[in-house]
């Protein structure tokens, strides 16, 4: 006697809230990635080229591991990696010229706030058209957590003095946890088109 067996439909992947917030977790080492393969190339953040430098090669790395991150709900690689390049280059070039190259609590705070603004505003032109309210919102809240990243760094006794181009790996990891709202807001509405 022949048994026939109905063939079992292809599992179906989920991704939940929990594994999109995993996911994007995993990003934060593209800040201090990036920052070891920026100070190799351009220095110390002691000039405005450095910071040109500095801020292009750590965008671009943040960038690639961000666009990762998104996992299947991402906008094109090459538009998020290079608008967060172009961004950190922008903001690290005006932020770090305008308190002069300081490092002080209060000049890495408003550096902060000035990279956030400008890494926000280019990857809310690539998000322009995928989330609307969102990419309106977004550049005041990264620069708002931005400046929060290297507060946290420099209370947590980081060597500040030494120019890094981004906050270290204290603000690096709250600064993820808390930008988590990008992949979930982008994957719940993925789940609903």
């Amino acid at each position: 006697m022949t048994v026939l067996s109905t063939p079992r439909p292809a599992p179906v992947h989920r991704t939940g809230a929990v594994g999109v917030v995993l996911r994007w977790i995993v990003t934060f080492v593209g800040f201090p990635l990036g920052a070891v393969a920026a100070r190799l190339i351009a220095g110390p953040i002691d000039d405005t080229l450095a910071a040109c430098v500095g801020g292009l090669v750590n965008g671009a790395v943040l960038g690639a591991a961000q666009s990762w991150g998104l996992g299947r709900a991402r906008p094109p690689v090459g538009q998020w990696t290079a608008a967060t390049a172009v961004g950190l280059m922008v903001g690290l070039a005006i932020g770090a010229t305008v308190v002069d190259f300081a490092t002080d609590r209060t000049a890495l705070v408003v550096q902060g706030m000035v990279c956030g603004l400008a890494v926000g505003a280019a990857q809310a032109f690539v998000l322009r058209h995928r989330n609307t309210l969102l990419a309106v919102g977004w550049p005041l809240a990264l620069g708002l957590v931005w400046a929060a990243g290297w507060a946290i760094t420099a209370s947590a006794g980081v060597r500040v003095d030494e120019q890094f181009t981004v906050f270290g790996s204290s603000g690096a990891i709250v600064v993820t946890a808390v930008t988590a709202v990008l992949p979930l807001a982008l994957s719940h509405q993925e789940r609903s088109a």
